[in-house]
């Protein structure tokens, strides 16, 4: 840590990890300012309650006066504004993760949670887990940093002058001047390794490549230190095979150290029996649904106990977690019709939360409403595993490709196959230009008891508010129903 504050500007500050850097940084006593194409919730809330001013576009006045450090966002590249006038005068800059590592890690605890999924909500889960443990021993308090606002914490960081930290390991790249996974930054002392599947498809050109990036994580790992990895994976085993520490593995299989059992969603609640090397070692119970978050709360408790926090600390704050935002966040409920948020970059997400809302609505209408919005979902490989996952809703409302002129066109997911695919085996679907257009098309056909699935990883042109007023003004006859 630096002895004097310093002014730092944060390009791209609105990104997850990026937002919640600044909260660390201003913490720190560091002055922040930042910037950014577009701001939009949950960051840009969070950045406005700390008084974080965020400058929209990103324009080479952004950086007047002249700032001491510029963190440049993995999403910036040459030809920015900003990026070209740091370059042109020799700014001093660095990356999100460098910076991470160098102000916050250096002589801590580091415990990283990674995969291709599950890691926000599983990071989320560890650090409550800390939390609560705290309780009992205030050296068990944790410094995090999570890319989303866990709902226990109402942040998505925390700083304090104790040996843990927990962070969220992202295998995307670190910046334009570092094309090497951000997690490579972190030197976890121990890893949770939740599930490894083919994603990022503009910077990985195939899976190998992506388990490369997991392989090289693990190799960061010390011999004293502790693997908790996803045991239904083989491409998890592949990354795993020869760490040099300790490995557990926790999943379904009957050979994993940590396993599963009796899983089941009694009276809003999702219980099961956690065995630990074939004895019962506790029943576990949390709010959230899903065989995923399930796996997620074992992983996080796998790590815990490795790490030496109380089983009754785990089991405590397992009950008591409460979510993420845009993690299964019920938005709405109006005139007997609910309207759900989740975090969708992956046909795989998309499946796991679809696969939840079944089994926590089973009675009802299942509506998919997905922009395909992430550098994956926009792209054309993995467009048949996009179609298995959304035969698990009943209808389906798919918006135009986020931003598709960027997308080369051999490369592009061309959505109207998806839905000719979908209504072919009798799933209903339709194509729609915008927002806009699904709110106009989809709100009139709601009814009391439709369960509607609002599923992107960013703004989705503000639907997230567009369609609760839209039902809204229909249930208090304000608006018409052509």
């Amino acid at each position: 840590m630096n002895e004097s504050p310093r002014h730092i500007h944060l390009s791209g500050i609105c990104g997850t990890a990026m937002a919640s850097l600044a909260g660390l940084l201003q913490l720190q006593g560091h002055r922040i300012t930042g910037s950014d194409k577009a701001a939009y919730p949950p960051m840009s809330d969070l950045l406005r309650g700390l008084g974080i001013p965020v400058l929209e576009p990103y324009a080479e006045a952004n950086l007047d006066p002249r700032p001491d450090l510029v963190v440049i966002g993995n999403a910036l590249s040459r030809g920015n504004p900003e990026v070209e006038r740091v370059l042109d005068e020799r700014i001093p800059f660095t990356s999100m993760a460098a910076l991470l590592h160098d102000e916050f890690l250096k002589g801590r605890e580091s415990l990283v949670v990674a995969g291709t999924h599950g890691k926000t909500t599983t990071t989320s889960m560890l650090a409550w887990i800390y939390q609560v443990a705290a309780r009992e021993n205030l050296a068990l308090e944790p410094s995090f940093l999570i890319g989303g606002v866990a709902e226990n914490f109402g942040s998505s960081f925390q700083l304090k002058p104790t040996r843990t930290f927990i962070l969220e390991g992202d295998e995307y790249d670190t910046a334009f001047f570092d094309k090497g996974p951000k997690f490579l930054h972190y030197f976890p002392d121990a890893l949770i390794l939740t599930h490894v599947e083919f994603d990022h498809a503009d910077i990985y050109s195939d899976l190998e490549a992506v388990k490369t990036a997991f392989k090289r994580l693990v190799n960061l790992v010390p011999r004293r230190g502790l693997i908790v990895a996803y045991d239904g994976s083989p491409n998890v085993g592949d990354c795993v095979e020869r760490a040099l520490g300790r490995v557990e593995r926790y999943g379904f299989g009957e050979h994993a150290g940590w396993r599963i059992q009796r899983l089941r969603l009694e009276g809003g609640k999702t219980r099961w029996q956690l065995w630990r090397q074939d004895a019962l070692w506790a029943d576990l119970e949390m709010s959230l649904a899903g065989e995923h978050n399930a796996l997620n709360a074992t992983a996080a408790a796998a790590l815990a106990f490795g790490q030496g926090v109380s089983r009754e600390a785990i089991q405590e704050a397992l009950a008591t977690f409460r979510n993420v935002k845009r993690r299964l966040e019920v938005r709405a409920e109006i005139g007997g019709i609910t309207v759900i948020e989740d975090f969708a970059h992956h046909p795989t997400a998309i499946r796991e939360t679809l696969r939840a809302l079944r089994a926590v609505y089973p009675q009802s209408r299942l509506w998919a409403v997905v922009e395909p919005r992430s550098n994956t979902l926009r792209r054309r490989v993995l467009a048949g595993d996009l179609v298995e996952s959304l035969r698990m809703a009943d209808r389906v409302a798919l918006a135009a490709v986020y931003q598709m002129e960027r997308i080369p066109e051999n490369e592009r997911l061309h959505p109207e196959e998806v839905v000719h695919a979908l209504n072919a085996d009798g799933t209903e679907a339709a194509l729609f230009e915008d927002a806009d257009a699904i709110v106009t098309g989809i709100a009139p056909r709601l009814e009391p008891g439709d369960v509607v699935a609002i599923l992107s990883n960013g703004g989705f042109g503000g639907i997230y508010e567009k369609l609760p007023a839209r039902l809204r003004e229909l249930r208090n006859g304000t608006g018409s129903n052509a």
